[in-house]
């Protein structure tokens, strides 16, 4: 009986997966978004359509259960989606648009990040211990969403324009510098926290997490950036070495080597994640790595082809049922059970978060592509791209909330930032784009032409994707 309930929920969702996306395809509504509304509303929180198939198979197999087999796709989805945009960053045209990258990358997490500050400092508690908890905040909003600004790039057909190369580019950039502040809040939070300076994390198997890192002092943020640039390195020079040698080993055209590349992602994830370093960043690097091969975009073994097929095709669909699934709407309607007053300042911290990031991210990321020879339209919908926020930011709250961090409104107010963002921003930049008809196929000014040589020969976007 156990075997027709998962058939029963798989065959549920994939006809979801297949049939709502091409619906909302007609209003222009990007397939993330259909994605993350249809998880919202067949999820736990709100028809939970897992339980009820449960329920009425009879079998032993609990909704509980078939959400998390769900979650552990979704995990998979997210390491696809990580790799396959790095597969799909143009190296040269992120040479040439180093300048614009640099730019946006510090605008976009400076900014927030004082915005995010200034709004935990206006409403932290009188005489606690404010200054951690409030560089957290300032790191959850300086932080993107890889997982939607990407596929929003891809279905706009602006990978390969000097517009996608900068903020995908400067979003992996912001993401890893805030993941980096958090990594280092939790632990000096952790060394004042616990006995003997220590903390262990619940599922955490990084072993920054299993040893007394007090005696580093002041050299644990130098000690941990130094890890990090010595791994990717790593990543960038022995990922491609392996690449040649499955190359050897697999048949020409061989079926096997999409296994082989999902094989050496998941290893640098485990190792990115037995350093404290987040699988956004491994599973990114590795897939720069790989398309560094010459071999890996063969026309005849078609690899580049076949991964996009199961990513998109498959698993990625499965991250973004998931990100629906952590929505809870009840949150908008009651930040808390307390009294009328806790309310209010659950709703006016909610209000303060949502506006300072819009703010902020729309204000950064115009400031830095108008900076760097971009036009009004353009630098508006990058800092539009940028604004969307969910699961790093929602992962990473919980993470600091549970930890005793963040206080529980903060948490709530991160919720409602990630409802308020995630789901209206990309289908308004689509229709910004589309509406106003931005150009993007622009040379760079002082461009060499192999330089130009780097951009792809668009002259118009198809945008019926």
């Amino acid at each position: 009986m156990e075997q027709v309930t998962y058939l029963f929920a798989f065959l549920v969702l994939i006809a979801l997966i297949a049939v709502v996306p091409t619906v909302f395809r007609r209003w222009h509504v990007p397939s993330v978004v259909a994605l993350m509304v249809t998880g919202i509303v067949i999820g736990p929180n709100g028809l939970d359509v897992l339980g009820w198939i449960g329920g009425v198979t009879h079998s032993s197999v609990n909704g509980e259960a078939l959400y998390q087999v769900v979650r552990a796709l979704g995990f998979l989805g997210l390491v696809f989606l990580m790799a396959l945009a790095g597969v799909e960053t143009n190296l040269r045209l992120l040479a040439n648009e180093r300048k614009s990258v640099a730019t946006l990358s510090a605008l976009t997490f400076l900014l927030p990040s004082a915005a995010g500050f200034l709004v935990y400092w206006l409403f932290a508690e009188a005489g606690s211990a404010w200054v951690v908890p409030a560089v957290v905040y300032a790191s959850l909003f300086a932080s993107h969403d890889v997982g939607i600004v990407f596929p929003v790039l891809r279905e706009l057909g602006l990978m390969r324009s000097r517009f996608g190369v900068t903020v995908l580019s400067a979003t992996i950039v912001t993401d890893i510098l805030s993941l980096v502040t958090l990594a280092v809040c939790i632990q000096l939070h952790a060394m004042g926290a616990a006995p003997g300076g220590g903390m262990h994390l619940a599922q955490s198997i990084s072993v920054l997490d299993r040893f007394d890192l007090t005696w580093l002092g002041g050299w644990f943020t130098p000690c941990f950036l130094a890890v990090i640039v010595l791994f990717l390195a790593a990543v960038m020079a022995v990922v491609p070495l392996l690449w040649k040698v499955v190359e050897r080993v697999a048949p020409h055209a061989h079926e096997t080597k999409p296994t082989f590349f999902v094989l050496m992602v998941l290893l640098m994830v485990l190792l990115g994640e037995m350093l404290g370093i987040n699988l956004i960043v491994s599973a990114f690097v590795t897939g720069i790595a790989v398309a560094r091969t010459p071999g890996f975009r063969n026309p005849s073994d078609g690899v580049h082809e076949k991964l996009e097929a199961i990513g998109f095709g498959l698993v990625i669909p499965f991250l973004f049922l998931c990100f629906g699934f952590e929505a809870d709407l009840k949150t908008l309607f009651g930040m808390t059970d307390a009294a009328g007053a806790d309310v209010l300042r659950g709703w006016l911290i909610a209000g303060a978060t949502v506006v300072g990031l819009i703010a902020s991210k729309v204000a950064s990321g115009w400031l830095a592509l108008r900076f760097t020879g971009f036009s009004d339209r353009q630098a508006l919908c990058a800092g539009m791209m940028t604004v969307p926020q969910l699961s790093a930011t929602v992962a990473a709250a919980l993470i600091a909330t549970n930890l005793g961090i963040l206080g529980k409104e903060f948490f709530n107010a991160i919720v409602v930032l990630s409802l308020c963002t995630a789901i209206p921003f990309p289908p308004l930049v689509r229709l910004f784009i589309v509406k106003g008809h931005v150009p993007f196929v622009r040379r760079r000014p002082g461009a060499t032409e192999e330089d130009n040589k780097a951009l792809t020969d668009l002259e118009h976007l198809d945008l019926t994707i």
